[in-house]
């Protein structure tokens, strides 16, 4: 049996956890699917430019570039450096965010926090807010046109044999289960 090839479609880039993408091709759509993670979509309308990054945490603790790319902070601010570099300038930078879902009962609320991180950041920075879909309980799979800000999500749905539920600990408590 042979793995299938799929194309992808020229100037689609995709981006998972902790990465950050800049363009000024008109022709790319960035895009990514988020559950509790959130991404930001900048753009500069007027050097039509823009990109999106795709951040885990809030805030945190890394050295190494790997680890602090999952972090709101350092994600943020490389959008918004890497799009300066590109001739964007401050002043004219409009952002839309989306993601932080609190998908599984039970755990901590990091998909609110991931939101409310990066409002504040925009508010802080001075970037314009121009919207997006943040919260919920449904991840999204996105498109973003970084040159033209339009954005496209759907909300996935996961059945419920494929949603998460809180482990059971076995009947017999005296054995040991290796996974």
């Amino acid at each position: 049996m042979t793995a299938r090839r799929y194309a992808v479609p020229p100037g689609r880039i995709s981006l998972i956890q902790g990465e950050c993408r800049v363009t000024a091709d008109p022709e790319a759509v960035m895009t990514t699917v988020l559950g509790s993670c959130v991404a930001a979509c900048m753009r500069d309308p007027i050097a039509k430019v823009g990109g999106m990054n795709h951040f885990l945490l809030p805030e945190g603790k890394g050295t190494d570039r790997a680890i602090s790319l999952r972090y709101g902070a350092h994600a943020m601010e490389l959008l918004v450096n890497g799009l300066l570099t590109l001739g964007a300038r401050r002043e004219r930078l409009e952002a839309k965010l989306f993601g932080g879902a609190n998908m599984t009962d039970g755990l901590t609320d990091i998909g609110t926090k991931n939101a409310i991180f990066a409002e504040n950041y925009l508010k802080h920075e001075g970037i314009r807010f121009t919207g997006g879909s943040t919260g919920g309980r449904r991840a999204r799979r996105l498109q973003f046109w970084p040159v033209s800000g339009r954005v496209r999500q759907m909300q996935l749905v996961a059945s419920p044999e494929t949603v998460l539920q809180p482990a059971r600990p076995p009947k017999d408590s005296g054995s040991v289960e290796f996974f």
